[in-house]
């Protein structure tokens, strides 16, 4: 894995565009004509600020944008890396594209995860425990995705919030299928089981700030197996 030459990137000409603008159109043109090549290494946000001529603000909002979107993927303590060109954003679940469903789900689920802290019964919570309890048992594959997403819809229910849990419901079956694709990595399945797990413990204690926490993890890391996809 190589950092990324300097030889592709320039500085802003006299075209009137915003700098996002000119920023983002410039990384993307690199990232899909391949002169910046899946697996290499951006500069920091400092570097990127000057080479380009923009505040850091400006390099930070690009970097979200690319992202969601996913073409980069930040590791923490190591930097932001291309992921794919347009790979991820063609892949598709259901009526849904892989980077609408990175998009939206933590503004969903997390959001959701803490309202069912302080919402749930305990009637909820013991549904949310035997729907685990099913997935750790499961031995067949289909089965397993199909837990899953009744899992996610479980918790958005029990937030309370009627808009969420519909949301999630709409969505199931496209759920089911990303989970199916992203089960297929060696070792995901128990991780996904232990992070449910974390999610469920904290929805059970109360804890808002760690339900949240939990749930943008176990996101995190569905995001990051997808990115690594060929």
């Amino acid at each position: 894995m190589s950092n990324l030459s300097d030889s592709w990137a320039a500085s802003p000409s006299g075209e009137r565009v915003g700098a996002v603008a000119y920023v983002m159109r410039d990384l993307r043109d690199a990232i899909n004509s391949g002169v910046a090549r899946v697996g290499d290494r951006l500069p920091s946000e400092h570097a990127l600020a000057a080479r380009y001529g923009v505040s850091r603000t400006v390099v930070r909002e690009v970097l979200r944008v690319l992202e969601t979107q996913g073409l980069t993927v930040t590791r923490s303590g190591r930097g932001t890396f291309i992921a794919a060109r347009e790979t991820v954003e063609q892949l598709r679940f259901g009526d849904y594209s892989a980077a609408d469903l990175m998009e939206a789900r933590p503004h969903i689920e997390v959001a959701a995860a803490g309202l069912a802290a302080v919402r749930r019964s305990d009637a909820q919570v013991e549904s949310l425990q035997d729907l685990h309890e099913k997935m750790e048992a499961a031995t067949d594959a289909e089965e397993w995705v199909r837990l899953d997403a009744a899992l996610h819809v479980a918790i958005a229910a029990a937030s309370g919030n009627p808009v969420f849990a519909d949301v999630l419901d709409r969505i199931r079956s496209a759920l089911a299928s990303q989970s199916s694709l992203v089960d297929l990595s060696p070792g995901r399945r128990a991780a996904a089981d232990a992070e449910h797990r974390a999610v469920i413990a904290a929805i059970s204690r109360g804890s808002v700030a760690e339900a949240e926490d939990t749930m943008q993890f176990h996101l995190d890391q569905v995001k990051e197996v997808l990115l690594s996809m060929p």
